[in-house]
This record gives structure tokens, sequence and C-alpha cells, in this order.
């Protein structure tokens, strides 16, 4: 099927909205479909929360990585950071859980947890959607409100009862759960796709003194072994932005992230980004925040 026939049959919006996380979030994150309404979008970056989510009522289609799944009530998803993802409501009513869990709240006195994270088979593309039989996703979702409620009430002890019900939540899923069987996406999705998988993989920036080279989207379109203004065409058609606004997105996040969670001077990460001086760096930066990094950083810092 077309890209257009594939979208306009399936979707009321496009498929993929990109939106990036934000990086000031807490560690862990709890909330109910009804409060948090579910947008479409598509993370290209390395978003650094796993997710899981639980639907109680409504459906959508999820696409994680190249694997595309039709959910519906009694349906529970198990997001990595490393996938991209989408997803698109199919009608106007949802309702459900959600919890997204930064890597650092399972440190110290949760390596198990972590461990158990790392070791789940459904934190994985081809298996990353289960259904629940009725009885089981009522307990699902019961560990879901406890966990909300352990939230809101700030008791000290707190993160241990919602690790509690966290791991109740993956062992439910394991002893019940049957995995759904993921469809292909369309040829068309495969080219957006691994465009924002390799534009991430350009950014693999984990230290000073490595530098990432600036890619175009000639060089993109090059890689993937297709028309630069045909790859363009996709990817504005499904996104809304170009391949030049995705890259330079892509630098700016990086960048935002270099200068709130490292202690890096501005001259290590201007070269780190691919930059060919601090002067180049900030005359970017300015023009996409209104304010150098060094004006931005002590913004952050000061929050």
């Amino acid at each position: 099927m077309e890209l257009d026939s594939f979208t306009a049959k399936t979707f009321t919006v496009p498929i993929l909205e990109v939106m990036y996380y934000s990086l000031n979030r807490p560690h862990f994150i709890i909330g109910d479909k009804a409060s948090f309404p579910v947008v479409d979008y598509i993370s290209p970056n390395r978003r650094d929360f796993f997710k899981i989510f639980h639907m109680t009522s409504g459906s959508g289609v999820l696409t994680v990585g190249l694997h595309r799944y039709e959910i519906g009530p009694g349906f529970i998803s198990f997001l990595h950071p490393d996938e991209i993802m989408s997803w698109q409501a199919t009608c106007k009513e949802a309702d459900g859980h959600f919890c997204m869990i930064h890597p650092r709240y399972l440190e110290q006195d949760a390596e198990h947890v972590r461990d158990l994270f790392h070791s789940y088979p459904f934190f994985k593309a081809d298996k990353a959607v289960v259904q629940l039989p009725a009885d089981r996703s009522a307990v699902v979702n019961e560990h879901f409100k406890k966990m909300l409620e352990e939230e809101r009430e700030g008791n000290e002890d707190k993160k241990q009862a919602i690790l509690l019900h966290l791991q109740m939540i993956l062992v439910e899923t394991q002893r019940a759960g049957k995995n759904m069987v993921a469809k292909d996406v369309p040829e068309q999705y495969n080219y957006i796709h691994k465009f924002l998988e390799l534009l991430e993989s350009n950014f693999q920036l984990e230290r000073k003194g490595v530098s990432v080279k600036h890619k175009n989207a000639f060089e993109f379109a090059e890689q993937l072994c297709v028309h630069p203004n045909y790859l363009n065409t996709l990817v504005k058609q499904q996104t809304g932005k170009t391949l030049r606004d995705h890259i330079q997105d892509r630098i700016l996040y990086e960048a935002k992230a270099l200068l709130m969670q490292t202690d890096w001077d501005i001259s290590h990460i201007s070269y780190g980004l691919g930059f060919s001086g601090v002067a180049a760096f900030t005359t970017f930066f300015k023009k996409k925040e209104n304010m150098p990094p060094s004006k931005y950083r002590r913004n952050v810092l000061q929050h």
C-alpha cells in the first residue's frame, strides 16, 4: 500500500509527530491517560526512560522499531529507551495508566529491579506489546493505581512500595500475557525509521575529545540508497519537518543535554558537536534559543 493510502486508511493525523522528552523531568513519572491525553509522537533521540503503558479503554496503533501493533483494552506495552516508537490513537476516548522510569531511579537501592528490566523479554521491539486476559488486566490496573497513590502521597518509603508494584506488573504480565503478532510497516515508513535511526546513531557522543561529523540530507539519503528529494518529501509529509530541520533539532537537543548534564566547557561542547569553533556553535545556539549557550546553562543551574 502506498504511504498516502496507508495513512489515510489508518490515521487521522500524521503518523509521526516528532517530540523530544524534556531533559529535566523527574526520574520516575506515573500518570493516567485521562489526565494526560495521548499525543502522536516518535522520538528519534536517546530517550532516557523505560516506558510501560496499560490501556483499559480506547484503541490505537503503536509502532516500535519496525514492528506495528494494533492495541486496545487489556493491552500493555513495554518500551526500551533505545527504541524509536510512534503512537496514533484511533478513537477519541482512551483510559489507562503509564509510567516512565529513568535508569538512575533503579540505582543504589534498586539494582535487582534494574537487572530485571534488562533481562525482561518484553522490552524488545518484536515482543513489546502483550494482551492480558480481563481478570489479569484488572489486577495490573490496580497495581498502577497503587503506584499513582504512592507517588501522590509522598511517604518516605514510597519508592520501595512503587518498586514492589512495578515488579508485580512485570510478573503478572509474564504469567498471563500473550504476545501480539507484529505487522510489518510499509516500505516508506521503513525509510523514515532508518533515517531517524541513522540520525540518532550520529550523536553517540560519550566523552571529551570526540567529535561527531555533521551529515547533511544528501549524505543521509546516500546511506539509505534513496534520492534525497524523495526522502525529504516522505519525512516532511509525515512529520511536518524537513531533513534539515530534524538534523538541526537533534544538534540542539544534544547541545542542551551536554550543557545541562555535564561540566564540559563551551569549547569542548562545540568541538564535540562538530562545529568549527565556539563562535559558530554560539551563533547556531543563539539563533535557535535567543540566548548564548553560557546563559542557557546558567538559567538551568539556577532552577
